[in-house]
């Protein structure tokens, strides 16, 4: 595997070992930005937005502050510090979630901002983690989310504008008991109000040493946030390479947080191409009309066979074939995660699921090399039962034995059914990679999302000896097609080459050789 580009070309970028890993079912005004310290300038804007909730569109506030140079070189990075967006939900958004029967929410933000320079633009996402809150008794829902984000170059000569555009709120949500609350997740889906303060101007960044003080705003003689600054004489058919460079985003969590155990150990070591990572995703249930949160949970992943030859068009093209399978306390599942629905409409019921791997997990991995660029497409197929382990109808708790199951494995419309037979999920990524800049969407070696959709076959053994069969209840709340999964991959451990940070890379092993990185869902 070294001798994919992706890992040996960028000698001044973070290096990644990616493994293809196997998916798995289910407002008021803008505050000018101040010099905070020498050298910086901190930004502490407050929004309008409006919101569509399940009652309908609502307004809310959004709060953003960062800390920004108060300038740079043309061609400098520039990387917020200190990002925090406070959600500020309206008191019908609390009654829209307790109608849900949750009591708590944990929420996960991801707003889009906007990058002008010159007459250029480019959207960069700021993730957010925030910590779970109680739905107060009266009045709005106030939701602080904090993390890392891309970093942003400016490949022009005029100032850099950052402006806050659409934003989304993804929101877990828990019952009193601790289980699931309604759909057990809801995405709210944000967009700048009309009268927000200068289109949502977040700060200016001056370029070069020259550069005019910095400002949160635009005096009136300078182009709006949403608009392109003059040009500098640049001709405008050159102005796609000169559109500001907005780095990967960067991980979520990372070591030391909520995840479970993911190493190589005595009975399974580690061999040269041995790999390692977390997974998350979401996956629709459709007959619901919701989404269930899928656990972090852990992958080991061998790489069997690497094959490069030329295509009719003569380029390279260079396939790898893996193997791997889920590990979670010695076995081939997931740790258990809840999902909450409501079985004919109107009864909750919360199940306590596992996914378990009952037979290999293949990855076929393409990457073709058009000149210096890479463009690749990967299959990942695994087949996957859903295990039932407990089950709670509108708050009683009934016995499912030890059995309940799907009747057969997970099942996914097969591109190539003669040569991949049976039942079995498939998800699919594809991805790209300029010379000398990071990949986007999925690649094998720097990982992403990976997308499919699933059958749930019915279900059967469910009930104890004696008791009520409740095959009929799950399989009519639950079962079907059309059920669409995201799964994204964090990036991988190499064991036998860990690589623990530096200046020139970032950590992708923790000292004990399990995933730095734990990545965060996206729906």
């Amino acid at each position: 595997m070294r001798g994919n580009r992706t890992a040996a070309s960028r000698t001044s970028r973070v290096r990644t070992r990616g493994a293809a890993i196997a998916a798995f079912v289910v407002l008021a005004a803008v505050a000018p930005a101040t010099a905070s310290a020498a050298g910086t300038q901190e930004v502490d804007a407050e929004l309008p937005y409006v919101c569509d909730l399940p009652s309908g569109e609502r307004t809310a506030t959004v709060r953003i502050s960062a800390e920004f140079p108060d300038r740079v070189e043309r061609g400098e990075a520039i990387s917020p510090t200190d990002v925090t967006t406070v959600v500020e939900l309206p008191a019908e958004a609390v009654a829209d979630l307790t109608a849900l029967e949750a009591a708590t929410a944990r929420a996960a933000t991801r707003l889009t901002v906007g990058v002008a320079q010159d007459e250029t633009t480019a959207e960069a996402t700021w993730h957010g983690t925030a910590q779970p809150v109680a739905l107060p008794a009266s009045g709005p829902l106030t939701l602080t989310a904090t993390g890392d984000v891309p970093t942003v170059t400016g490949r022009g000569e005029d100032d850099l504008r950052f402006s806050a555009g659409n934003l989304a709120v993804d929101l877990a949500l828990d019952a009193a008991d601790g289980t699931a609350a309604g759909p057990g997740s809801l995405t709210v889906a944000c967009s700048p109000a009309g009268n927000a303060p200068e289109d949502g101007l977040l700060v200016t960044v001056p370029v070069g040493a020259d550069a005019a003080e910095p400002s949160g705003s635009p005096s009136a003689s300078e182009a709006s946030p949403g608009t392109p600054a003059p040009s500098s004489g640049t001709p405008r058919d050159r102005q796609g390479d000169r559109a500001p460079e907005v780095a990967a985003n960067p991980p979520g969590p990372t070591a030391g947080r909520d995840a479970p155990h993911c190493a190589y150990g005595e009975e399974n070591p580690f061999e040269p191409l041995s790999m390692n990572a977390y997974i998350t995703g979401y996956s629709n249930v459709k007959k619901q009309q919701g989404a269930s949160l899928l656990p972090v949970s852990c992958v080991l992943l061998e790489t069997k066979e690497m094959l490069a030859e030329p295509d009719e068009h003569g380029n390279f093209v260079v396939t790898i074939k893996a193997e791997g399978e889920l590990h979670h306390e010695g076995r081939m599942r997931t740790p258990p995660f809840r999902s909450t629905f409501l079985s004919f409409g109107f009864v909750p019921t919360t199940a306590t699921m596992v996914l378990e791997q009952t037979g290999p997990m293949t990855i076929r991995f393409d990457s073709t090399y058009v000149g210096l660029d890479i463009m690749a497409e990967t299959f990942v197929r695994v087949p996957l039962r859903l295990r039932v382990t407990g089950l709670e109808v509108n708050g009683t708790s009934l016995d499912v034995g030890s059995g309940c199951r799907t009747e057969k494995p997970l099942r996914s419309p097969e591109p190539d059914p003669a040569n991949h037979p049976g039942d079995h999920l498939v998800m699919y990524g594809k991805g790209e990679q300029k010379y000398a800049e990071d990949a986007t969407g999925y690649m094998l070696l720097s990982g992403g999302p990976l997308t499919g959709e699933a059958t749930i076959p019915a279900f059967t053994g469910c009930g104890s000896s004696g008791g009520e069969n409740l095959d009929r209840l799950l399989t009519a709340s639950v079962s079907g097609p059309g059920n669409y999964l995201k799964q994204i991959q964090g990036q991988t451990c190499t064991p036998s080459a860990p690589v623990f940070g530096d200046e020139n890379a970032a950590a992708q092993c923790t000292s004990d050789l399990q995933p730095h990185v734990i990545p965060v869902p996206e729906r």
